[in-house]
């Protein structure tokens, strides 16, 4: 019943929203607190190096596991008998394993010859920082052992049972007048805690045996998708250290992070959608079929996200003052160009060329993204500050899915209305486009 109830796409959404959701508390209580600009600005800058380090070899090793779980050459394949151990997960953590203590031996050597604002020249934070990258990367193998054995409902409460308990250990210590060092301190403890987890999972559902043959064919097919999710997925890191090259103070970086937040329900919602289409797209024969219920599913998301993403636009500036201080009313333009982001997300051309295995492409597509970003956003942060920056990041992801779509329309020859509800998604782009002007304008003005 547990497993109908929750599928392997609702999990893993539930549980990224559930993530979201306590990193948004933690934010709105910090700022409430007697914690400064500048201490929260260390927190975020704290969170935003552990992200830059690892996001982009964890979601490399994690997605190619997945192709490759009972797929492979080195071991044999389970089939359906979930009572076996599968020695992939043991030596899919070896490799994040390696990972993170490459990264966190390289991070001890340089840490005292570069310097970030708000983190650098306090030892005790670099070093926790470190410490929470060596523990906190391996452990988002977790989900996915789950989710390979399909016991999806066991994604979510592992998210309860590990996620309140770190927004009670992380604000706990500030609410009660301590020092923020005690905050890192409880996120350090919590990691412990999922990497203990860990560890008796793969007691439980892996054999404990390292494979050569595994390792080189789990690393052949990674490394080219850890290359192409350090390229896509750098934006907003490349967005921070503009950010921070530009302005020297903290409590500015912080304002820029609290707005620079995509809407978590689009994210999460479009990527559901992508990733369980892409089996459907691996055969020519189930095209059609396949171009008609991924267009039938984006404009149900359509009717849903657009309208949320459109209340949010209008309440941007009245509620963000009010949900954190006068202080982050700035945060507020920035959200509502991220807000934005509705207008590409909901469009799948990445999908169809990913399930056909023309991985080159999004790829290239990656490269072209961040080339056209990096001067896009020095030229605009001069003209608009932080807000130039977040509007950098619209324009060229924007421009990144034209580019997908004019592909999927010329080589594969797929038009645009065959997997797009061409007239609802103009007709919501217009409207949420005219709309964001006279907010921004404030000829519509709510705040």
């Amino acid at each position: 019943m547990k497993s109908k109830l929750i599928d392997n796409v609702s999990g893993l959404q539930l549980f990224q929203l559930l993530r979201f959701v306590v990193f948004f508390v933690i934010s709105i209580v910090f700022t409430k607190s007697h914690l400064t600009a500048a201490e929260i600005g260390s927190w975020e800058m704290f969170m935003f190096i552990a992200s830059l380090m690892s996001f982009f070899w964890v979601t490399g090793i994690i997605q190619s596991l997945l192709p490759l779980f009972n797929r492979n050459r080195s071991f044999r394949r389970l089939g359906e008998n979930e009572s076996r151990k599968s020695p992939e997960f043991f030596n899919a953590f070896i490799l994040l394993s390696i990972f993170s203590i490459l990264f966190f031996i390289s991070g001890h050597i340089l840490k005292n010859h570069f310097e970030i604002t708000g983190v650098s020249g306090n030892t005790k934070y670099v070093n926790l920082l470190l410490l929470y990258l060596l523990l906190s990367s391996p452990v988002c193998l977790i989900e996915y052992i789950y989710l390979l054995r399909d016991k999806s409902y066991r994604i979510l409460q592992y998210g309860i049972y590990t996620f309140v308990p770190q927004l009670v250990l992380v604000v706990g210590p500030v609410l009660a007048g301590m020092d923020l060092i005690w905050s890192f301190r409880g996120l350090i403890f919590i990691s412990l805690v999922r990497w203990v987890w860990l560890m008796s999972l793969l007691v439980r559902h892996s054999e404990w045996k390292i494979s050569g043959s595994f390792l080189k064919e789990h690393m052949k097919l990674g490394l080219p998708l850890i290359i192409t999710s350090l390229i896509s997925g750098s934006a907003q890191y490349i967005d921070g250290i503009i950010v921070s090259s530009h302005f020297d103070d903290p409590r500015t970086f912080a304002i820029f992070r609290y707005g620079a937040k995509e809407f978590p329900l689009v994210l999460l919602m479009a990527n559901g959608l992508s990733n369980a289409m892409l089996p459907a797209f691996s055969t020519r024969s189930a095209m059609k079929d396949s171009l008609a219920t991924i267009r039938k599913k984006s404009e149900n998301l359509m009717h849903y996200l657009f309208p949320a993403s459109i209340f949010f636009l209008f309440t941007a500036r009245w509620f963000y003052p009010r949900l954190f201080t006068p202080e982050f009313l700035r945060s507020a333009d920035i959200f509502m160009i991220y807000i934005l982001l509705v207008i590409p997300r909901l469009v799948f051309p990445q999908t169809i060329i990913i399930g056909r295995k023309r991985t080159n492409i999004t790829l290239f597509a990656a490269v072209l993204e961040i080339s056209l970003n990096i001067p896009l956003s020095l030229w605009l942060v001069k003209l608009y500050g932080t807000v130039g920056v977040a509007l950098a990041t619209f324009v060229v992801y924007f421009l990144e899915k034209v580019y997908l779509a004019g592909y999927v329309w010329i080589k594969m020859k797929i038009k645009p209305n065959e997997y797009i509800p061409m007239v609802t998604y103009i007709i919501y782009t217009i409207i949420i486009s005219v709309l964001f002007v006279l907010i921004d304008h404030r000829i519509i003005d709510l705040h």
